[in-house]
């Protein structure tokens, strides 16, 4: 589990990026801050487009920052939206899932919070098994 003071400067930098989330459709405004196991913090913020498939999740932009500058080990992510009720979409889910079992803390721009795992947010994901599995089972098959 991480600090209260870890799960603090989450919320502050997830609270922050919340403000610039771009959803002039949907008016979801979303913000993320993920924290890596070397304590670095990475953001994102949701972003739409008029060809609504083009957007972005800001848990995934969070994400996709920080595999970029080479980070693959995880702790938390703080996801913040209007009400403490936010949680990550099964997308994000999954893609997270990818990596480990972390932290999960939802927030409102007002820093209430609640807190969850992502095993308990996301029972069965979708995991490197299935896939070498099926893929052992496809050339079984030829």
């Amino acid at each position: 589990m991480i600090s209260n003071q870890e799960k603090k400067i989450l919320v502050q930098n997830a609270i922050k990026v919340y403000k610039n989330a771009y959803a002039p459709y949907s008016r979801y405004k979303v913000g993320a801050a993920i924290l890596t196991d070397d304590d670095n913090i990475y953001t994102g913020s949701n972003f739409e487009s008029a060809a609504f498939g083009a957007g972005v999740c800001a848990e995934r932009v969070a994400l996709g920052t920080a595999l970029s500058k080479g980070e693959r080990k995880f702790k938390a992510i703080c996801v913040c939206g209007n009400n403490v009720n936010i949680t990550p979409c099964g997308v994000c889910r999954q893609a997270l899932a990818e990596f480990n079992d972390i932290e999960v803390i939802c927030c409102d721009e007002h820093g209430n919070t609640k807190e969850y795992f992502l095993s308990d947010l996301l029972p069965y994901s979708f995991d490197s098994k299935q896939v070498i599995y099926n893929i052992i089972k496809w050339h079984s098959e030829k």
